[in-house]
């Protein structure tokens, strides 16, 4: 089989992982920079170009697409799709998950456990949004943030409005959730391949902080999820349509609670954790799904 990964960079740790899984396997496997392809757009013959080259015979594709690149990103899968090349996640998945609010809403409408969360375009002050959230402590996100950045608590009122009156200022888009006090800084996420859950591992937040990401200095363990747990991890990538997911949840006393549904999530954080070979499982996935 011939795989590219769709990669910004070789040496990062997710692609070293998929081209060593691919090739242990036997495949030809190759990494290039999607935003370096070139798009031709012709009737009935539709081609990618990358470095002078028109890309031919590829059988499947794994996009590792960073969020500030989502738009070209998702273009490059599209046209992958409309020369009937496999992709491990497809464009429309993409994109829906990458737009924050439109994936709460489809997540809220399929009956999945959710922060209470308000949007308004550019609110006036806290009290506007209050009555939808609860009291502080709130947590106020940047729309398209990511990996924990533009992520705020605001344990008062008045620095409530200060962050919304700064975001405001920037004409930044932002949400505002509750904040779940019996969460103690932790998050699960579940790492799903084909339908399946193959490894999951909980994040705990350094001292000092309430952001349980790796990026943010998180420490991982591996954990069991519950049945509940699992069948909302499931669902949700059910709902995004994403064969490959990371599925971030808060253990809540109403039950599991979704954060955020990745669409490209790292492979070092779950495989240090679980010490399972996820890379080779997503390989496995793409075998299944091609005719090679």
């Amino acid at each position: 089989m011939n795989l590219l990964i769709l990669s910004r960079k070789a040496s990062l740790y997710s692609t070293m992982r998929l081209v060593e899984a691919g090739r242990l396997r036997g495949h030809s496997v190759r990494v290039i920079d999607h935003l370096m392809c070139n798009i031709a757009i012709a009737k009935n013959k539709p081609q990618i170009g990358y470095r002078n080259t028109i890309l031919e015979n590829v059988h499947a594709v794994v996009p590792r697409i960073g969020a500030s690149v989502t738009f070209y990103g998702a273009a490059v899968i599209r046209q992958f799709e409309m020369m009937n090349v496999f992709t491990a996640t497809g464009s429309e998945a993409l994109l829906r998950s990458r737009d924050k609010l439109r994936s709460l809403q489809l997540l809220s409408m399929s009956g999945l456990g959710l922060p209470k969360t308000v949007f308004s375009n550019y609110p006036r002050g806290i009290e506007d949004l209050i009555p939808y959230v609860g009291d502080v402590p709130l947590v106020i996100k940047l729309l398209e943030g990511t990996q924990g950045l533009g992520v705020v608590l605001t344990e008062s009122k008045n620095a409530a409005e200060s962050v919304i009156d700064a975001f405001n200022q920037l004409r930044a888009r932002i949400i505002v959730q509750e904040f779940i006090k019996e969460a103690s800084g932790c998050d699960i996420r579940a790492f799903i391949v084909d339908g399946v859950v193959v490894g999951a591992m909980r994040r705990k937040a350094r001292k000092g902080e309430f952001r349980s990401n790796l990026h943010r200095g998180g420490i991982a363990e591996v954990i069991k999820l519950s049945s509940e747990e699992e069948a909302t991890a499931l669902k949700a990538a059910e709902v995004m349509g994403l064969g490959i997911a990371g599925v971030d949840m808060l253990q809540s006393k109403r039950g599991p609670l979704i954060m955020e549904v990745n669409a490209s999530p790292g492979l070092e954080g779950i495989e240090n954790a679980t010490k399972i070979d996820i890379a080779g499982k997503i390989i496995d996935y793409i075998e299944r799904n091609t005719n090679v």
